[in-house]
């Protein structure tokens, strides 16, 4: 469960929980998308939710919610870019480019993770994974190639490629940022309410600035698609991924993202009637079998 502190969750829980409530918002969104409140105020409704859930989450499990002055700039800095960026730029890129597209792009955390946890941390990541990833991301890229190939048809597609790229790297940066702090020995549940309230404020700010208002959907539909989001997709999923990061390092957590596409398409052909093209299904398959090989060559 969130906050668990005894490593008592599995690691494969740890990795297949995320994927699977995230693969599960690719859907639950739509209901978001559908309403009359801008992606910008909804986004910002959802953090603050979630914000205000790990702040009684933490009370409730005696941890104290008070942060040093320095871990407050850190948290500033990921719920702007993390949270308030990166979200804010998926949901515009989408607008322009094929969400397929998107989701290929975001695979590439694996290598830039990787990356980043060597410079700082010096973690070594084995050739193998590296390998095993690539052929993740390209089966990934296989299953959406009549989206990718359509993309030079869009006016708008180097705007959306730009903002695609963006989330990209503000997602892996905001990502460092909260693994820096727990590294520090800050617990986790305060950093990541800290860091969503600030990115949820940073957000309804601009929904204010830019003439949209605080408007809301009363709406079942909204409100139950709103709240999931908030209480799966923010608060359980991110505190579990975390955790994964924490035991097994950032490069094998961004699998996660690898996997999630595989999956939503699972959801979208029962609830919304997707049908699977042979390239798809290739695709699928080379992506869990590299998978299977990424994640056994950290053993």
């Amino acid at each position: 469960m969130p906050g668990d502190k005894s490593g008592r969750l599995p690691t494969w829980l740890l990795f297949l929980a995320p994927v699977a409530i995230w693969a599960s918002t690719w859907h639950v969104i739509l209901y978001q998308l559908a309403s009359t409140v801008p992606a910008l105020t909804s986004v910002g409704w959802r953090f603050l939710i979630a914000a205000l859930m790990l702040a009684a989450l933490a009370r409730s499990r005696g941890v104290s919610l008070q942060l040093p002055p320095y871990a407050h700039g850190y948290a500033l800095a990921t719920g702007v870019i993390q949270y308030a960026g990166n979200y804010w730029s998926v949901y515009e890129a989408e607008r322009l480019v094929p969400s397929g597209l998107v989701a290929v792009l975001f695979c590439l955390m694996v290598f830039m993770n990787a990356l980043v946890a060597w410079l700082l941390w010096r973690q070594p990541v084995s050739r193998r994974f590296l390998v095993a990833s690539s052929g993740a991301v390209l089966g990934v890229a296989l299953i959406f190639w009549p989206e990718i190939a359509s993309t030079g048809a869009r006016p708008q597609a180097a705007l959306g490629l730009g903002l695609s790229f963006f989330a990209v790297v503000v997602a892996c940066i905001g990502g460092f940022f909260t693994m820096v702090l727990t590294r520090r020995g800050l617990p986790l549940l305060p950093v990541l309410a800290w860091s969503m309230g600030y990115g949820a404020v940073f957000l309804l700010l601009m929904s204010l600035a830019l003439g949209h208002g605080l408007p809301f959907d009363g709406s079942w539909t909204y409100v139950g698609s709103l709240v999931y989001l908030a209480a799966f997709g923010s608060v359980i999923a991110f505190t579990l991924y975390y955790k994964l990061a924490e035991r097994r390092g950032p490069a094998q957590a961004a699998l996660v993202g690898v996997l999630v596409p595989v999956i939503a398409l699972v959801v979208s052909a029962v609830l919304e009637g997707w049908q699977a093209t042979p390239l798809a299904v290739g695709g699928m398959g080379l992506c869990l079998a590299s998978l299977f090989v990424a994640t056994r060559s950290q053993r």
